[in-house]
């Protein structure tokens, strides 16, 4: 798709952006690790958490200025409904970054169409199927206010009870302040339901156009 926004595909690495690819679906034998690396992906494995080890690469990739490329949704949905509650992966990126990145939403439509789940007997074509319409509507830039979500993060998980079990999460320093497994909780609910509006209100948009 990015190809193709320059007018035809480019092989040149410095082109491409990173992004964060499923393991188990873009890395599941030597060829596709190569492949899918040599093509700036980042394997995240689902449901390992937001300190897997490959979530550190890509938070320095965002400190060295990188483009980054998430899917905050953390799957593929091909169904016509409102963007679901977003995985934290996202936001904790934003909040340990020690400058807060630019983040700016995309919504794509035709997909489903281009490239079904269910199309040969609850499996995908072989190849992208052919004259389907395709739109992609890009927003602008989401404003965080990280220092101040810090802050009533903070504030906020002093009511919160904290789980019995042990903390697993390590201290996040963010914005200057020091945030326990609670308060990072509180204030990657407040990133992620800002970045899910922002998506949402996309893909409204995207549906009239």
């Amino acid at each position: 798709m990015w190809g193709a926004f320059k007018g035809l595909l480019s092989l040149d690495p410095e082109l491409a952006r990173w992004v964060l690819a499923a393991e188990d679906i873009c890395f599941r034998n030597p060829i596709f690790s190569y492949i899918f690396r040599t093509g700036k992906c980042i394997p995240i494995t689902r449901d390992g958490g937001i300190y897997q080890e490959h979530m550190n690469e890509s938070l320095q990739r965002l400190k060295d200025g990188s483009w980054l490329h998430t899917f905050p949704e953390g799957k593929v949905f091909q169904e016509d409904v409102p963007i679901r509650r977003l995985k934290w992966g996202t936001a904790s990126l934003i909040a340990r970054c020690p400058v807060t990145p630019i983040v700016l939403p995309i919504i794509h439509r035709g997909f489903e169409e281009m490239m079904p789940e269910n199309y040969l007997n609850g499996r995908r074509p072989l190849v992208p199927l052919c004259n389907k319409n395709l739109k992609v509507v890009v927003g602008e830039p989401i404003e965080f206010n990280v220092p101040m979500m810090v802050e009533t993060a903070v504030l906020d998980s002093r009511h919160v009870t904290a789980p019995l079990q042990e903390s697993k999460w390590p201290i996040l320093t963010s914005a200057g302040q020091e945030l326990d497994e609670t308060a990072q909780r509180c204030l990657y609910v407040a990133l992620s339901e800002k970045i899910q509006s922002s998506l949402e209100t996309l893909r409204l948009l995207s549906k009239r156009l």
